[in-house]
Parts: structure tokens; sequence; C-alpha cells
């Protein structure tokens, strides 16, 4: 299982490695034909206008030869195959070579664009690891500094340049050699130091995900256990008393109304289990839409095989029934054991009486009201929190599991108790479209038919 869990992260960690280098494959080519799109219009105003003498062969070959190198970049980003950091480092190396030449044949370290080197450099700090930087550093400060020796060594450059131009080149030239130090380490670091949190935050997110999806099963199968519990008592009692009826009674005594029992009771069993299966599988979508009507009948329909002697009433908005609400069955497990939990402590009735505030981001109220004895104040104070419970035969993780699905549906959960006696749980609980339901619930009908 670890091995399976490690290979897992590994995988994931490749993947997001192979997006990042794609994604800086992408900037490298939209910055490259930045650059080609503005040096063409350059070029073209500088030869109308006289301004600078350009080797007709270089206008002709060196945009061509990068419109042949964006154009195989673009091959390699709808290509299936990995791209690397080497491969990045090799096409920053070939952007390096392009504003070389042009260069050589256009002023040399006189000519201003000498500076997008310290770009290229500030690309690479944020897209390769420190070794590959360090060594692009190396290689941009060496031809920087191989066109200042190129220029103070050249005849025309003493016949045109006096002695404070020259220290002119040279303070470029530390300029230079100092703003690749810093981009080299701090840069470098910076973009590590987001790449980190980056992978931080994604791993948080994936935990948060498995934990709901957790607590989402949990309370679900919170909900079977219950489900299950009724049935298995009743079949229990049933072949207990089969047992002690002795072979003459049992053949002369009616059966088939207590096969008929037993196999209702394995029907209901069948059904959680399967309803807890497909939720994890994931075969009930949690983003349907259930009406409240249906909804709150099977509550009911649920406590009353339950606990049979329940006194439970619920009372309805006024008017037609149009409001929907997840039909998350977590969500429906969650509010069940609300009510079931107020049916246990409650003296004479449960009450649950339902109202929707439009102008509320959680309109519908589900107020569960009893005559018990209230909540203890020692638990009223930890309440939410999972292992709180008042019963000795409960492990007090029905209320976490409850508040848990409320929450990861939109809504919350508040208890207080009544100054009469009793306690009311309160659930607000978002709205949902009816549409999506309709569909559902004809569905659910030919099931049930």
């Amino acid at each position: 299982m670890a091995n399976r869990t490690l290979s897992g992260m590994e995988s994931l960690l490749g993947s997001e490695r192979s997006s990042a280098a794609r994604q800086g494959l992408q900037r490298i080519l939209a910055l490259r034909t930045l650059v080609l799109i503005t040096s063409l219009g350059t070029a073209a105003v500088f030869a109308v206008l006289d301004l600078l003498a350009v080797p007709a062969a270089l206008l002709i070959f060196a945009p061509a030869l990068i419109a042949l190198s964006i154009g195989f970049g673009v091959w390699r980003l709808r290509s299936s195959q990995l791209i690397s950091s080497h491969e990045l480092f090799i096409q920053l190396m070939m952007d390096a070579a392009f504003l070389a030449m042009v260069l050589y044949y256009s002023g040399g370290i006189t000519n201003p664009l000498i500076s997008y080197l310290l770009v290229l450099l500030a690309v690479a700090a944020t897209l390769l690891p420190q070794l590959m930087v360090n060594a692009y550093a190396l290689l941009t400060t060496a031809l920087y500094t191989l066109f200042l020796v190129l220029d103070l060594r050249s005849e025309a450059s003493h016949l045109n340049h006096d002695s404070s131009f020259q220290l002119h080149l040279v303070g470029m030239w530390v300029t230079f050699v100092v703003s690749a130090i810093l981009i080299t380490f701090f840069i470098t670091r910076m973009a590590r130091t987001i790449r980190q949190r980056e992978v931080t935050l994604a791993q948080v997110g994936e935990n948060e995900m498995r934990n709901e999806q957790l607590v989402a099963i949990g309370t679900l199968a919170a909900g079977t256990a219950h489900a299950l519990g009724t049935p298995l008592s009743t079949m229990a009692v049933l072949l207990n008393e089969l047992d002690q009826q002795s072979e003459e009674e049992l053949r002369s005594g009616p059966l088939k109304g207590d096969i008929r029992l037993l196999r209702e009771q394995v029907t209901r069993c069948r059904d959680s289990l399967q309803s807890l299966t497909r939720f994890y599988n994931r075969a009930d979508s949690p983003s349907g839409s259930l009406s409240l009507k249906r909804f709150m009948d099977d509550t009911r329909d649920y406590i009353v095989n339950v606990r049979p002697g329940a006194n439970l009433e619920i009372d309805f908005p006024p008017g037609p029934d149009a409001t929907f609400v997840s039909a998350d069955p977590a969500l429906k497990h969650a509010v069940i054991n609300i009510v079931e939990n107020s049916v246990k402590v409650a003296r004479r009735q449960v009450r649950i009486t339902i109202s929707v505030d439009a102008d509320s981001d959680t309109p519908l109220r589900i107020a569960i009201i009893d005559d018990g004895p209230g909540i203890p104040p020692e638990v009223m104070e930890n309440m939410g929190e999972p292992f709180i419970s008042t019963h000795k035969d409960s492990m007090g993780l029905g209320i976490f599991l409850a508040n848990a699905a409320v929450r990861r549906c939109g809504g919350s959960i508040q208890m207080f108790n009544l100054r009469q006696g009793g306690a009311t749980t309160l659930i607000l609980l978002p709205l949902t479209d009816a549409e999506p339901q309709q569909e559902q619930e004809q569905e659910q009908e030919q099931n049930h038919e």
C-alpha cells in the first residue's frame, strides 16, 4: 500500500514537472515571437530613416532562422513527448545565440539590445534548476565580456570613442555582472519558494478533498449502520422464536408470514449496503436535487421503521412544495441522525418545523425541537467535536459527522437549550434547482414500483 501511494505521488509530481516545463516553453516561444516582431519593425524603421547600416543577409537569414525555431517549438508543444529542463536550457541557449549574431553585425556592446541578456537570464532563473541557471549566467556573462573585449581592442573603437566612453562601457559590464549575480541567486530562490508553495497548496487541497470524501463516507456508513440495526434485530428476534419452537410446531404453524418478514428485512439490509457501495463508487452523484417533501418523508419513514413508537410531527411551510435540497445521501443520513437523537431523549414528542428565509444565504431552516432534558453544559461546550456523547453505548461521532456533511453541502448546524425544557437543533441549508431532480424523482418512483 505504501509503495503504491509513493508511486502515485511520484507520478503526480512528474506530471506537474512536465506541465511546468511545457508552460515554460510556451512562455519562451511567446517572448521570442514578440522580440522577432519588435526587431523586424525596428529594423524597418531604421532602414527607412537610414540610421543603421545592417547587412541585407542578416535581415533575411536571422528572422528566417528565428521563425524556424519558433515553428519547431510549436511542434514540440503539440507532440506528446516529455519536455525536460534540458530542452528549455537549449531553447534559451538558442535565444542567446540569435542575440549574439544580431549584436555582432549591429554594433556589439554599443547596441542597447545587449541588455536583453538579462531578460533571458531572468527567464532561465524562473524555469530552470539552480545548476543550469548558474551555467546560463556564466554563458551570458562570458558573451557580454567577449563583446566588451572586442570593442576595446578594435582600432575603430579607439578612433571613435574617447576614454570616458570606454569607461562607461566597462561600468555597464560591471553593472551587468552584478545584476546577473543577483538574478542568479535571488530570483532563483524566489522561484523555488513559489514552486514549493504551489506544491504545498496542491497537496493541502488534495488532502482536504480526501478528508471530505472520508467524512462523507463515514457519515453514510454511520447511517447505514443505523439502517442495518433494526432489520438485523428483527431477524434475530424472529429466528430466536423459530429456534425455540419444536419440529411439530414448525410443521403445523404458519411460516409464510415469518419468511416474508425475513425476506423484507434482508432486502432492507441489501439496499442499505448497495447505497453505501454506490456512494463510494460515485455512482450516485451528490450534485442532484431532491424535493423537500420527499426528503422529509424519507426521514419520517426511516424514523418510524426504526422506532415505531416515536411521536414525530413535521410542519411544512404553507403553499405548494417548490423547495429542493441536495440529494447527497450523506446529508439525508445527517438529518436522520439528528432527528433520531432527538427521538431518543424526547419524553413525548419531537416536532420538526420547516421555514424558508429568502434573504439568507442558507434560506432553508429545519428546526428539530424535542421535550427532553436538554443538552448538558459540558457537552454543549464541545458540541460538534468527535467522541462527545451523552450515551454510554455511543462513540460520539454522530453529531460530528452530521455537522461535517451539512457543512460540505454549504450549510450549518446550531444547537441550544430551551427555557421551558428540551433542546432545539437548527439546520440551515442552501436550496438547489428543481429541474435536475424531476427526472431523478421519476426514476426513483419507477424503481420503487
